[in-house]
């Protein structure tokens, strides 16, 4: 009768000693997603905290304007006036607010490209490594296997 080999312990040899897998590409590769996920939020976040102040100081803008338009007036026509002034000085500071929102647009995509093109550099040379020392690995284990 013949005795078979255990199959765990040849599926063991196989892939320790046969295919050896090196997980330090796997770890730098997470290490790199999250440190440009680290920075990507960090840009978003920077955009959000701006976007946020200029639309409380639009809002706090618009309500002291409300409020000196709501005052009493002597004559009917002050109140043509006092909304006429009040639309006029809207629509300025709404067109400042908007190019404000643009500068804050313009910002995050140009650090967001920034940071994808410095990503793919790295992606890259992490790449470029893995794949020369499996191909040392790959040769290593066809020398072993011709002797």
């Amino acid at each position: 009768m013949t005795n078979t080999k255990d199959f765990a312990d040849m599926m063991k040899d196989l892939m320790g000693k046969s295919f050896p897998v090196d997980m330090s590409a796997m770890e730098e590769a997470f290490k790199t997603s999250a440190s440009l996920n680290e920075k990507l939020s960090s840009v978003a976040l920077e955009a959000a905290g701006k976007s946020a102040e200029i639309s409380n100081k639009w809002a706090k803008d618009t309500l002291s304007k409300l409020n000196v338009m709501s005052r009493a007036k002597s004559e009917p026509a002050d109140y043509a006036k006092a909304m006429s002034d009040f639309a006029s000085a809207s629509a300025e500071v709404a067109a400042e607010n908007m190019a404000a929102f643009a500068e804050i647009a313009k910002k995050v995509q140009m650090d967001t490209v920034e940071l994808l093109m410095a990503a793919g550099k790295d992606v890259t040379e992490d790449a470029s490594a893995a794949m020369k020392k499996a191909t040392e690995g790959v040769a290593a284990a066809a020398k072993n296997a011709t002797k």
